[in-house]
């Protein structure tokens, strides 16, 4: 992760934004008076498929067919199907 000051990313607030979204990296903004008012800019895309891991660690039902499907593959339980068209 890459650090910036404040103020240096304020002149550089475009180019700091096309970074993370380009870049999918996320940047630590710095506060030389303070490390409360220290913060990390990241990408929409990132911040939301952040928030969809979250959600689906902390579902201990969900977590469990995880873990199912995954002992099912690792014993060789898994078949290949075709996609289905669902406009067929």
């Amino acid at each position: 992760m890459d650090a910036v000051s404040y103020s240096v990313f304020r002149k550089n607030l475009k180019y700091y934004l096309r970074q993370v979204n380009d870049d999918a990296t996320t940047l630590l903004i710095t506060n030389r008076d303070s490390d409360d008012d220290t913060a990390v800019l990241m990408s929409k895309q990132d911040y939301d498929s952040m928030v969809e891991t979250l959600r689906i660690m902390s579902n201990p039902d969900l977590m469990a067919k995880i873990r199912r499907g995954q002992k099912q593959i690792a014993a060789g339980k898994a078949k290949q199907h075709e996609l289905m068209d669902p406009d067929d």
